[in-house]
């Protein structure tokens, strides 16, 4: 991302800083400096909090100023959806990918007949929710289970081990909605 180097300069420049006044601060070496201010280079999640923490900032608070400038469209195709978790009969399709401030995670699942996310429950720390578009979905959260049909829907705390299962005849489509984005 050219942003990138184009932000750590002004960062630096804004706080009168040389390369090498920057470099002596944070750790890093002037010339990765400079190269990462040329976009010459991508640093590393660790070099840019090196180089952040010495500006003055943290990684959450110089991204969240980048992210505006970031450019991303507020529509995809069906081919711009990004695949995130195939399995052999379990598609993730997330919608938003691009998006520079994603704070949701959106998806288009589809399970094919029998598909199962496994005996044991999935957990992670954010919340679901959803709508069954066709088919019929097992959900199983924590101890509780229920089929849910077209038109059905859910809502529930993601660190409650939860389970989804095709029980229909036909394949099942859901439409899911994760904040923040952890699955």
């Amino acid at each position: 991302m050219a942003i990138i180097g184009r932000h750590v300069k002004e960062l630096r420049a804004r706080r009168k800083l040389s390369v090498r006044e920057l470099a002596s601060r944070s750790g890093i070496s002037h010339t990765t400096i400079s190269l990462i201010e040329r976009d010459m280079t991508s640093p590393t999640i660790d070099t840019l909090a090196a180089i952040v923490d010495a500006l003055g900032t943290t990684l959450m608070g110089f991204f969240h100023d980048i992210t505006p400038f970031l450019p991303f469209s507020p529509f995809y195709s069906h081919d711009q959806l990004v695949e995130i978790g195939r399995e052999s009969s379990i598609s993730y399709l997330m919608v938003g990918g691009s998006h520079p401030d994603r704070q949701i995670l959106m998806m288009y699942e589809t399970y094919e007949i029998g598909a199962d996310t496994g005996a044991v429950g999935l957990s992670h720390k954010a919340q679901e929710a959803g709508f069954v578009l066709s088919g019929e979905i097992e959900l199983t959260v924590g101890t509780e289970s229920r089929v849910l049909i077209k038109g059905e829907g859910y809502y529930f705390d993601s660190v409650l081990p939860h389970r989804f299962r095709n029980v229909g005849r036909t394949k099942a489509v859901i439409i899911s909605a994760v904040s923040p984005p952890t699955y």
